[in-house]
């Protein structure tokens, strides 16, 4: 059974027959050892077509198909054209070695054509994209290379694109910052603490915060020179005076001793840079906050941006946290002693990430395992949403947190919650009517615009038409009529004989004394009915007379 090889190159597409192999003799061992010698390989491997792609895009969407194990139009073309047709009702007397089966059994599939996959093949493979550039003659010696390096970029360029407003990798590093802001944060200002405290020791008991407390030392600079006259200050940045006083008597009895010019200096510039690193990790909190709302807004509104950022973190990205089961997120960031229980053969951890939640904190000791659990659950659930939905709303974050709330009231008062369906269905129903909704502005801004539009153009048809009424008196005061209004005279006069004839059948039937239904039915007419149509018939013929009168007249 003879065997081709269907081999993709960043150039084109070439198609091989490897004659005179039989099946007892494909030992993989011997042909790597031919595979060096173009000469033994040459005898064995012949090129019997070779398709060049048309352009770099197509080279690009070509790869992209066989990388998903998709068989393009091209390709199918290719094959058809330069492989034996098989005949209907009988089998193939060859066979089509490709590199990956998904391929294969998609040629397969549409084609009929029988494919194989295996060790001899890839090894055929590899020898032929080893001696390619002999097969083909027209190929220069740098060109596949850069064929090669082209399709490789644009390949990874074209896998790497990503929407820029849904990165979770920058959610990622700024939550791994904002932990370490923190705990340097923390020993910076109990460093100022420990070092100030040598100069004035009774401020560490006035004031706690570590913020304040840096912002009171580069203040008060040198305690001897404090005195009443800086309370306002003092007050300014703690928000009471009562505290500015204390300080300030406090400075007057206090034990520390004197430090040199040089050495406040010091104190004074650490200060500040801790106060610079703390306003700068404000800044990246509400960083994070706004990333958070962007990349998972369900996640943030049910759990917070804070733990949301951390679970997505731990997992990696968003998408493997959507792919994780609400179990595995329960105890995400709990691993050693999930593997410590299972070592020791001792009670599994109930909560990892999810511990720092408000929900678990509210709950009774009791039903604080169920609580994680009920909230691993809702989790997975709106990251789900968040990674494979493309509208970004965070109502199903609010129903769902609405849920756990509802779960706290049924676990501590009994009320009974809602059912999952129903909330759903509610979430869904409120997406659509915020969507209808910009849809009705949308349409109400365009057809204000179309009005004031008509309105424009009104006035400026009345304004003409007065302006031609005055010319037009003007025209006939002066005794000029011009052809235009004997036109229109004309028209009336016509429109008027046509009146007339439409209703002069009706005037005659009324005359006669028969009136005409809608079925085609005629009923004959009263005697008061006839007088009617008499009065009627006279009256329109005095209209008439006057009429002309008045035409004659002008």
């Amino acid at each position: 059974m003879a065997l081709y090889i269907l081999y993709e190159s960043s150039s084109g597409y070439a198609l091989f027959l490897a004659h005179g192999i039989d099946e007892i003799g494909q030992n993989t061992e011997a042909v790597r050892n031919s595979v060096l010698d173009l000469n033994r390989f040459g005898k064995v491997v012949k090129l019997v077509a070779f398709h060049p792609f048309e352009s770099a895009l197509d080279a690009l969407n070509q790869c992209n198909a066989i990388s998903e194990g998709l068989m393009t139009d091209e390709l199918r073309n290719f094959l058809e054209l330069n492989l034996p047709k098989i005949k209907e009702g009988k089998k193939a007397k060859f066979k089509l070695g490709v590199a990956e089966p998904k391929i294969g059994s998609h040629i397969s599939e549409i084609t009929k054509i029988p494919c194989q996959s295996n060790e001899f093949v890839l090894e055929l493979l590899r020898s032929v994209r080893l001696h390619f550039d002999r097969f083909i003659k027209d190929l220069k010696p740098g060109d596949l290379e850069k064929a090669q390096l082209g399709l490789g970029h644009s390949y990874s360029r074209a896998k790497v694109k990503f929407n820029v407003n849904r990165v979770d990798n920058m959610v990622i590093q700024a939550i791994f910052l904002l932990d370490t802001l923190d705990k340097d944060i923390n020993s910076f200002s109990m460093r100022v603490r420990e070092w100030y405290s040598w100069h004035f020791p009774e401020l560490v008991k006035i004031v706690n915060d570590n913020y304040l407390y840096a912002k009171v030392a580069k203040f008060v600079e040198d305690k001897s020179e404090l005195s009443e006259d800086k309370i306002p200050g003092l007050a300014e940045i703690l928000g009471d005076e009562d505290k500015a006083k204390e300080i300030v008597e406090a400075a007057k009895a206090s034990m520390g001793q004197d430090l040199s010019p040089i050495d406040l200096i010091n104190v004074q510039q650490f200060a500040q840079r801790v106060m610079d690193l703390s306003e700068y990790r404000k800044k990246l909190y509400e960083y994070l906050v706004t990333k958070m709302n962007d990349i998972a807004p369900n996640l943030t509104s049910l759990i917070g941006e804070i733990v949301g950022a951390r679970l997505i973190s731990h997992a990696g990205s968003l998408t493997n946290l959507a792919k994780c089961p609400s179990s595995t997120l329960q105890i995400l960031g709990a691993e050693k002693a999930l593997f410590r229980a299972l070592k020791t053969r001792g009670n599994t951890p109930k909560y990892g990430l999810i511990f720092h939640s408000s929900f678990i904190g509210r709950a009774s000791a009791r039903n604080k395992g169920r609580m994680a659990r009920y909230l691993a659950n809702k989790c997975s659930i709106a990251s789900r949403i968040d990674c494979f939905s493309e509208m970004n709303t965070n109502i199903f974050g609010e129903k769902l947190r609405e849920q756990v709330e509802e779960r706290l009231d049924f676990y501590d008062k009994g009320v009974a919650p809602r059912k999952n369906v129903d909330v759903m269905k509610a979430a869904i129903e409120s997406t659509q009517t915020k969507d209808g909704e910009k849809m009705d502005k949308e349409n109400g801004t365009v057809e204000v615009s179309i009005k004031k539009s008509k309105k424009k153009s009104k006035s400026e048809t009345t304004v003409d038409g007065e302006a031609m009424v005055v010319d037009e008196a003007m025209a006939v005061a002066n005794g000029d009529a011009s052809p235009e209004t004997e036109k229109k005279k004309k028209k009336k006069r016509k429109l008027a004989q046509e009146q007339d004839n439409a209703q002069a059948p009706e005037i005659l039937d009324g005359l006669n004394g028969f009136e005409s239904n809608q079925d085609g039915t005629i009923k004959k007419k009263s005697k008061d009915e006839e007088t009617k149509d008499i009065s009627s018939a006279s009256e329109i013929k005095k209209k008439k007379k006057k009429k002309s009168k008045g035409e004659a007249e002008e």
